[in-house]
């Protein structure tokens, strides 16, 4: 009789370089850790995530050298790369995860080779409509494929497909808005306009926004204002919202991201994955502005899946002018049956369980027992579109078994 060892499966999740990559990364690290897992956390130096990882309880964590390929510099890349295999390897060595978890970006290379080396089930979460190039190389390479955007499935060369949807943490959950803004210091019953460029800011929205402040002041004094601007324009918004003499709350970054969202009136924001479920998690009307530069353009295609439901409102960076921009959030802000219905839209299209439903078919796939799970069907989720099942070889069984956390 086999003897079933003391310590729990551990799960390697790797999910550095951005908010948008870690936040859902530790959405799942949170339902696996309450399944009775161990979690190793892998991200990169980028302070962004060395400020984010503060808020993983109980996780062991991994800083990578690795570093994203950018200005042509091949060479720092593939070094970078090739330190963090080695430093994968090194760490597995010592204690084998069960599986392996790529949350996209370029820290997902070395953990899931290294993983395979030790035998770990391998999989990935693209978060985008237009697959990244990380997740596009990998795919060939893991054994399970899950994603948040109908259509995506079909960029990546593999069979093994399930649309999830977006991770997104159990706090972002419709709140009460009066309660949202009273933690703000914002008044209770006035409308609130919440501007946010995701964990890193976006100066295009932030001197945009600054530009239309006077006019959206003078023609509705009332309005309340949340701006997270980054670290590189903090001083120039706050001297905007001076000198309009708006009531505001500017901030680089907000860590307790659901009370700025549920204070909103009205989201003025990227078109990023991350931020997109956020929103739709919690419900809020948007003006989705994608990043301009985005690989693939993937921010537009993100945000297009919203407009075509009205589910959101999309404008181009590069097109926008001034006037037109400040009447399309005067009118959302003051039409309360438009918003209700953008709200009823994003209540439609966001899964709310896709945290839960990417832990289960993970435990499935180590061989773990499970006890009972909320959607044994990958498939069956609000979205109906393309899209491919799970056809995944024979695995051995496992010797993992849940210990009671």
């Amino acid at each position: 009789m086999n003897q079933i060892p003391s310590r729990r499966p551990l799960v390697a999740i790797a999910c550095g370089g951005t908010g948008g990559h870690f936040f859902p990364g530790l959405a799942v690290a949170e339902v696996l850790q309450d399944m009775g897992c161990e979690i190793l956390l892998m991200i990169s130096p980028k302070q962004v995530d060395q400020d984010a990882v503060k808020s993983a309880s109980g996780m062991d964590v991994l800083t990578l050298p690795v570093i994203g390929l950018q200005n042509g510099e091949i060479g720092s890349f593939l070094r970078g790369l090739w330190s963090s295999y080695w430093m994968c390897t090194r760490k597995f060595r010592h204690r084998s995860p069960a599986a392996v978890l790529a949350m996209g970006g370029f820290t997902s290379a070395p953990p899931i080779l290294a993983g395979r080396r030790f035998g770990a089930v391998t999989c990935l979460h693209e978060a985008n409509s237009i697959p990244g190039r990380a997740n596009r190389w990998l795919a060939p390479w893991i054994e399970a494929a899950f994603v948040a955007f109908p259509g995506a499935g079909r960029r990546l060369a593999t069979q093994r497909v399930a649309l999830t949807g977006m991770p997104v943490r159990p706090q972002f959950k419709p709140m009460d808005p009066a309660g949202c803004r009273m933690a703000l210091g914002l008044a209770m019953e006035k409308p609130v306009l919440v501007t946010t460029g995701g964990s890193q800011g976006a100066s295009g929205i932030n001197r945009l926004v600054c530009d239309v402040l006077p006019t959206l002041v003078k023609q509705m004094p009332e309005l309340q204002f949340v701006h997270l601007t980054g670290t590189k324009d903090i001083e120039m918004v706050r001297a905007a919202y001076a000198g309009v003499g708006a009531r505001s709350v500017v901030l680089p970054f907000l860590t307790e991201m659901e009370l700025a969202l549920g204070a909103a009136t009205l989201v003025i924001s990227r078109a990023g994955a991350s931020s997109i479920a956020e929103i739709a998690s919690m419900s809020v009307p948007s003006v989705l502005i994608p990043f301009p530069d985005a690989a693939d353009n993937h921010q537009y295609f993100n945000g297009l899946a919203l407009a075509k439901i009205n589910a959101a409102v999309q404008v181009e960076q590069s097109r926008v002018e001034a006037n037109a921009f400040s009447r399309t959030i005067l009118d959302l802000i003051r039409d309360e049956r438009t918003r209700t219905r953008m709200s009823e839209a994003l209540a439609r299209w966001h899964v709310s369980d896709a945290a839960e439903a990417i832990a289960h078919r993970m435990l499935s796939l180590m061989g773990v027992p499970q006890l009972g799970n909320p959607r044994a069907d990958l498939m069956a989720s609000s979205h109906e579109a393309d899209h491919r099942t799970f056809t995944p070889g024979p695995r051995p069984i496992s010797r993992w078994q849940l210990q009671p956390s």
